[in-house]
């Protein structure tokens, strides 16, 4: 990689370098796709059959990855951590057993503390998946599979710091979480029960889990006077209310827009009854949908509020806009 020119620009940033690096790094991706092979599935498939944990380890720059694809594996339904390799060596090697496969990486693949650290594996009988810069080192030779993450050159200028080579890493760490997330048949649901805080997560729950239900659930039958109808509503405060027929079944809800319309009326308001003024074939949705559809749902038709309805059209709960808005930033 060649060092472009300083730039004459007062703010002293050199566009035209960090063009360069982020061309380098990502050409370092895009060579990586036409390296995959056999070795790549058959990285996916031990992982798949691990019985134990996935352990995932590594030095330096190597190490701040292996921490990020732990995480990543972790998040999507495998059971796995970072184990740092110094410490393992000094004692927390006892975390290792037969029945992990353990995730190693190392550019250079002579790191000396994974070496070490290679060795007490082999021992325990746990597999090991290499990935590494180097796919005639030490660490390719011993390892189960070896996986090569090597890059022509850095994206630093002088070809030093570790960049490149870290963002293959990460990004071959990614294919082989995504790759493992499909083949355990992780899904939406799963996603939601591992991640219940935040937007995302959210965002994935099942409204069942959202909805108000009894005694917040407001109800009232097709025959109620509206006096009594805007006291249910005023008290449950959802601005809305369902209406329901005699059998239980859900006839229509009345909104807060419903009774504004109403004063616009000649007929009293205490002459009116539910039924008079409700909203006949209301927009509902099962307790088995994501939130993000009933968000959807709502967006879409201008509403705040939707009914929750089991297979007989009787309502179990109402879920609000506002039940479905985060509280914090996934």
């Amino acid at each position: 990689m060649t060092t472009p020119h300083r730039s004459a620009s007062g703010d002293g940033i050199d566009l035209a370098l960090a063009r360069q690096v982020l061309e380098t790094e990502a050409a370092a991706i895009v060579a990586l796709v036409d390296r995959l092979d056999q070795r790549f599935g058959a990285a996916v498939d031990l992982l798949d059959r691990c019985a134990g944990r996935v352990i995932v380890t590594g030095m330096g720059k190597s190490g701040i990855i292996s921490r990020k694809i732990a995480a990543t594996l972790a998040s999507t339904g495998t059971s796995a951590f970072f184990l740092h390799p110094a410490e393992a060596v000094h004692g927390d090697l006892g975390v290792v057993r037969g029945d992990d496969v353990v995730l190693v990486l190392s550019h250079s693949g002579e790191t000396n503390e994974i070496l070490r650290l290679l060795e007490m594996i082999t021992r325990v009988g746990a597999q090991v998946i290499a990935m590494t810069g180097a796919p005639e080192s030490t660490l390719a030779r011993t390892a189960d599979i070896a996986l090569d993450c090597q890059v022509r050159f850095e994206a630093c200028p002088l070809n030093l710091t570790p960049t490149a080579s870290t963002t293959a890493s990460l990004a071959l760490g990614d294919a082989l979480a995504m790759t493992l997330l499909v083949k355990k048949g992780f899904g939406e649901n799963d996603f939601a029960n591992l991640h219940p805080g935040g937007r995302l997560g959210k965002r994935l729950l099942q409204v069942d889990r959202l909805m108000h239900t009894d005694p917040e659930l407001p109800v009232v039958h097709v025959a109620a006077p509206l006096p009594d109808v805007l006291r249910e509503m005023t008290e449950k405060r959802l601005g809305m209310t369902c209406v329901l027929a005699p059998s239980g079944r859900l006839e229509g809800v009345i909104t807060d827009g419903d009774l504004r319309r109403c004063l616009l009326e000649d007929t009293p308001l205490s002459r009116q009854t539910a039924g008079d003024v409700m909203s006949v074939n209301p927009h509902t949705v099962r307790g088995t949908a994501l939130a993000a559809q009933a968000l959807a749902l709502m967006e879409t038709h201008r509403i705040t509020a939707l009914v929750v309805v089991d297979q007989r059209q009787h309502p179990l709960g109402v879920v609000h806009l506002h039940d479905l808005w985060p509280t914090e930033l996934f």
